[in-house]
């Protein structure tokens, strides 16, 4: 990873940008490319997208979703203090005593989820159970309504985690929003590539950094209504169940550090897996594998039957510590998945049509 690779990378993770609010991280993801893309240009929702046209009109799509999980203002007390709601699947469990950034009408507020010390909580230690998003209150220093309106908060405001990129030791990188901005990182760096070569693709590569993945994959449901692609690989995180805990049986066997992971059954195309398969093994790129059995949790799903069918394939990375601000990923996976999607790219003909056959 490049200086430059490494900037553009810890801005994305960064810049907040929740589901429905994703634009600020868009727009570092679009300036980013625009140097290296045939086209730059997002929807009416924000589902941002970068074409690099090649020989034919041929399209693949590789798909990552830009929206991170966070937290809305759901009521403003007399007091000051300001009830908050989920969006996505935040953990209210992992809340209480962290510092959020609210993205209010004047610029960004700072506050606090606040935590009753352990000290006046001593009698009652064994009835605890995880507060409730309900239960959760923010201080954003203001004694009452009047004080937070003149912050420029509101009802409906979205809020983040402050908590942004660090690395540990071994090429451990830690931060809230690898999921997904990671992938949002990932296909960037394929298509840079593949344009810094000047050797055109057989086929047009468009990818595709969609919006509200983690409430549904409507964004990739727009997007693919829209562009029609020939095939898609879909790019999210998964779990790394190599920590202490997880039963590997129930949850399946993926490690940190052991290889992209890659899918298999219900929206995974056959042959389009194959070939993932092909293209890693002549690329000594090592593979793990998932399976999924009735659906796959990710955009993916919302991808391969849109209008006649998209054939689709899911590529994950290991994520130890998912939806939380120490989300862990390693460096090593990620370069081996760039390698893996820009050999998949151009290993595409214009008449690859990966088409089941009676």
């Amino acid at each position: 990873m490049t200086k430059d690779d490494r900037e553009f990378l810890f801005t994305l993770l960064k810049t907040p940008s929740p589901t429905g609010f994703e634009m600020p991280g868009q727009r570092v993801w679009a300036d980013h490319l625009r140097p290296f893309a045939t086209e730059v240009a997002c929807d009416a929702y924000g589902s941002t997208w970068a074409r690099l046209e090649g020989k034919s009109k041929h399209t693949v799509m590789l798909a990552a979703h830009a929206d991170e999980i966070g937290y809305m203002i759901k009521t403003i007390q007399s007091d000051g203090f300001i009830r908050i709601d989920r969006i996505g699947g935040s953990d209210a469990a992992t809340a209480r005593g962290r510092r959020v950034i609210f993205a209010g009408d004047k610029g960004p507020v700072m506050g606090i989820i606040g935590n009753t010390a352990i000290h006046l909580r001593r009698d009652n230690l064994g009835d605890e159970k995880a507060p409730q998003p309900h239960d959760l209150w923010v201080d954003v220093g203001a004694s009452n309504e009047k004080e937070v309106a003149a912050l420029g908060l509101r009802v409906g405001h979205p809020g983040v985690y402050e908590d942004g990129p660090a690395e540990l030791a071994n090429k451990r990188l830690i931060s809230r929003a690898l999921d997904n901005r990671i992938g949002g990182y990932i296909i960037a760096q394929v298509l840079k590539r593949i344009a810094k070569s000047k050797k055109k693709p057989a086929v047009t590569l468009l990818c595709m950094n969609t919006v509200q993945e983690e409430i549904g994959g409507h964004g990739a449901m727009m997007a693919t209504y829209r562009h029609q692609p020939d095939v898609c690989i879909c790019l999210d995180v998964t779990h790394a169940t190599d920590t202490p805990g997880i039963d590997a049986n129930k949850f399946g066997s993926v490690k940190l550090g052991g290889g992209p992971s890659v899918s298999h059954g219900t929206a995974n195309h056959p042959l389009v897996m194959k070939r993932l398969m092909e293209v890693a093994a002549k690329a000594k790129i090592p593979l793990q594998h998932e399976a999924s059995s009735r659906f796959t949790g990710t955009d993916t799903d919302k991808i391969f039957n849109i209008r006649e069918g998209v054939p689709s394939g899911l590529v994950s990375l290991p994520l130890r510590c998912m939806h939380s601000v120490v989300e862990t990923a390693h460096l090593d996976d990620i370069e081996r998945i760039i390698d893996l999607l820009t050999d998949f790219v151009l290993s595409l003909g214009a008449k690859d049509t990966f088409h089941q056959t009676l």
